[in-house]
């Protein structure tokens, strides 16, 4: 994932606020073939601030629901 806005070199030194932020970019924008770290993701799930129908999708991929 390249960013032109953000200096992610000093950012990274943030911790949770920087890996908030990453996840969110990864969500919003695309991937670039990288994968999402599953427990990061539920970790953080409710302090993410993503588009409602990805997070929709992904709420249904994290937690299968059984039938």
């Amino acid at each position: 994932m390249y960013n032109w806005n953000t200096d992610t070199k000093t950012f990274k030194n943030a911790g949770e606020p920087y890996l908030i932020w990453r996840l969110e970019q990864m969500i919003n924008f695309g991937l670039n073939g990288r994968r999402l770290d599953r427990k990061l993701l539920k970790r953080l799930w409710k302090k993410l601030n993503i588009d409602p129908d990805k997070k929709r999708f992904l709420r249904t991929l994290l937690w299968k629901e059984k039938s």
